[in-house]
C-alpha cells in the first residue's frame, strides 16, 4: 500500500497498462489525471505546513 498520494501517483505512473485494456482509459487521460493530482493536491499540501507541525513547534 502506498504511504501517500504521491506514492500512489508514482505507482500509477509506473504501472497503468491494465487501465488501458478495453479502451476505457487513454494514455492522455491518465497522464492528465496524474499531472492534475500532482499540481493541485500533492504540491498544494507540500507547500503548506501540516496542522501537526503547528502543534509541535508553535504550541504554548
Amino acid at each position: 500500500m502506498p504511504g501517500s498520494l504521491e506514492d500512489a501517483l508514482d505507482a500509477l505512473d509506473k504501472d497503468h497498462a491494465f487501465l488501458l485494456k478495453g479502451d476505457v482509459f487513454t494514455e492522455e487521460l491518465l497522464s492528465t489525471y496524474i499531472d492534475y493530482k500532482r499540481s493541485k493536491e500533492v504540491d498544494a499540501v507540500r507547500l503548506r505546513p501540516h496542522p501537526y507541525e503547528f502543534a509541535l513547534y508553535y504550541d504554548i
